[in-house]
């Protein structure tokens, strides 16, 4: 399945970036591409919601990290939202839970 992303900007600073698709080595440079795009100065918060994401590998956690690291050189907050049950164990294993700003709901 081809990676899908629905982007929503607000006036706020704020966008939120849904996620439709499993993150593989082969579709992780394009959630890269989308979050990228939205680490920009005037963006202090970007929600990245994932409960239409059942897989993840070790490349799309790297690209994970590495928003997280776009957001807080910048002083922002980056959330993940929504975790379907396999993501959340993945960032579990790596221990990332404890990293990452994680919300229950998709909001």
């Amino acid at each position: 399945m081809e990676l899908q992303f629905e982007c929503k900007k607000t006036g706020n600073g704020s966008a939120s970036l849904k996620v439709i698709g499993d993150v593989t080595i082969h579709t992780s440079p394009k959630l890269r591409e989308q979050l990228k795009a939205l680490l920009v100065p005037d963006t202090h918060e970007v929600r990245v919601l994932l409960g239409e994401v059942e897989f993840m590998d070790s490349s799309g956690i790297a690209t994970l990290v590495e928003g997280l690291r776009w957001s807080r050189a910048s002083g922002g907050r980056f959330v993940l939202a929504g975790l379907h049950d396999n993501v959340r164990d993945v960032l579990s294993l790596a221990k990332l839970d404890s990293v990452f700003d994680i919300e229950e709901c998709s909001g």
